[in-house]
């Protein structure tokens, strides 16, 4: 009766046929290691994008473009030179949906990756602290990364909101970057946000930076002071370009 039931019913009671495994990149992001890994290059790749961004809006302190012509400010044919990027082997825009979109994807995974390893990393405690976390080790930094991250992640949406939709940003008028800039971070209360969420982004950028080598099983004690020089270095120099824009507009340093 056993064999019939087995022929039947295709496999006997108790007996299942092993799960065939996911692809290979799936089953390693499945892993603590995969997501380290997933977490550490995405953040490189966002920590590049930070770099070249501000250092695209350094160009607003060229002002004006000589003579006039299509574009009065230097900032807004930077503008353009990015809606123009591979034209004509692209249509005009394609190729920067096409970075924001990658941008998009790597914030995705990096948020994923983050907020997984938090939860895997608390079941695998399986109870609270039940005294006071040892902080000796543990900078403000890292203890802070999670809020950072958070606090960046709600300014990014207010940027985008001010700066690409326009919708926060007072008679926005698209392709006049320069314009939108000054009409923008003019008003004390948003300049002053945009320099507290550049001293977020540099906590997070520092200790990111810092544990990069670490997430990807690449740790050194011998090398750590070069890494720390390394991590400061790499913040303070995206966030002292970052905030000196507020602070340029806020003080009449730059402007219409």
């Amino acid at each position: 009766m056993a064999n019939v039931a087995t022929k039947a019913g295709g496999q006997a009671d108790g007996l299942r046929r092993p799960q065939r495994k996911a692809p290979f990149p799936v089953e390693f992001y499945r892993s603590a290691v995969g997501k380290k890994y997933v977490m550490a290059v995405t953040g490189l790749g966002l920590v590049g994008f930070a770099f070249a961004h501000m250092v695209g809006n350094l160009k607003m302190y060229l002002g004006a473009i000589p003579g006039g012509g299509k574009y009065a400010y230097h900032l807004d044919e930077y503008g353009e030179f990015l809606r123009e990027l591979l034209v004509p082997i692209f249509p005009r825009t394609v190729v920067l949906w096409l970075l924001r979109v990658g941008l998009i994807v790597m914030f995705a995974l990096h948020m994923h990756a983050a907020y997984s390893l938090t939860m895997m990393n608390r079941r695998a405690r399986g109870v609270g602290y039940q005294s006071k976390r040892d902080y000796v080790a543990a900078n403000f930094a890292s203890r802070t990364m999670r809020w950072t991250g958070i606090i960046f992640f709600l300014f990014l949406a207010w940027h985008l909101a001010d700066f690409t939709w326009g919708w926060v940003n007072p008679g926005f008028v698209r392709g006049e970057v320069y314009r939108n800039v000054d009409a923008s971070l003019s008003r004390i209360p948003v300049g002053i946000l945009y320099v507290v969420a550049n001293l977020a982004l540099g906590t997070h950028l520092y200790h990111g930076a810092w544990s990069f080598f670490q997430s990807i099983g690449s740790n050194n004690p011998r090398f750590n002071k070069a890494r720390r020089s390394g991590a400061m270095a790499v913040a303070g120099i995206i966030v002292a370009g970052n905030i000196s824009f507020p602070i340029a507009v806020m003080t009449g340093i730059v402007g219409i």
